[in-house]
């Protein structure tokens, strides 16, 4: 029986950095990571959203003319993944072009999700086991599944990498980094996101504590040489 509803965090109307061109961007309530450096913990608990119907929530994106997709992000949309299947095909059968942001930290069916799904983008927090379990506080078994899943339907991926000071920003852990991605296929473009401190003060006012409290943001130009770098291997 299909989800009925998907309890969403909210929604961007008129995006521009969820995936290609204009999009409506929807993120999904609830996720089971504490990623260290995470900008939006109000969207970590379940159920504390606003619920939308399928039906809803496919004309609201279709109503725009000028839109050219949608992008279901979160926390973590593949935990909702009935309602998503649901919608991802509709989106598609009506020719939006359908896109998930996601950590791959999902609980199984990727195979049905993928195949209404024309682009991933995927959150690799790191390219070592360890290192992937100091950022998340979890094993990657359920990100690898979920990219092993990706790789075998030949879904378009775009990479996204935070790089945090002191955490991933070194030239060694960039090196690394770009070693690992030579190894996966169909990547298209890899976007290195230089780490900001604009989720501090939902912290404070939610009352958690904040791990990197005395990390400063990187500036973007830090990352430029390295970015082209990227560009020039990856970018298609």
């Amino acid at each position: 029986m299909i989800q009925q509803t998907i309890n969403i965090a909210g929604i961007m109307e008129d995006s521009i950095v969820d995936g290609p061109g204009l999009r409506t961007a929807i993120f999904a309530q609830g996720c089971p990571r504490r990623c260290e450096g995470c900008h939006n913990p109000e969207s970590w608990a379940f159920g504390t959203g606003t619920d939308m119907t399928v039906q809803d929530l496919f004309w609201r994106v279709k109503k725009n003319p000028l839109v050219r997709g949608v992008t279901f992000s979160g926390g973590e949309p593949l935990l909702q993944k009935e309602f998503l299947c649901e919608v991802l095909r509709l989106c598609k059968n009506a020719g939006i072009h359908t896109c998930i942001d996601t950590a791959g930290c999902g609980c199984g069916g990727y195979e049905e999700i993928l195949s209404y799904t024309d682009l991933v983008l995927l959150d690799v927090k790191h390219f070592t086991p360890d290192g992937y379990c100091g950022i998340t506080g979890q094993p990657p078994q359920e990100f690898l599944e979920f990219l092993s899943a990706v790789q075998k339907a030949g879904t378009p991926l775009w990479i996204r990498h935070v790089v945090v000071p002191r955490l991933t920003d070194s030239d060694a852990h960039l090196e690394g980094l770009r070693a690992y991605l030579h190894t996966i296929r169909n990547i298209q473009r890899v976007e290195l996101l230089p780490y900001h401190t604009l989720g501090v003060n939902k912290y404070h006012a939610l009352g958690i504590p904040y791990s990197l409290e005395d990390v400063p943001a990187l500036p973007p130009e830090a990352l430029a040489d390295w970015q082209q770098r990227f560009d020039r291997e990856f970018h298609i």
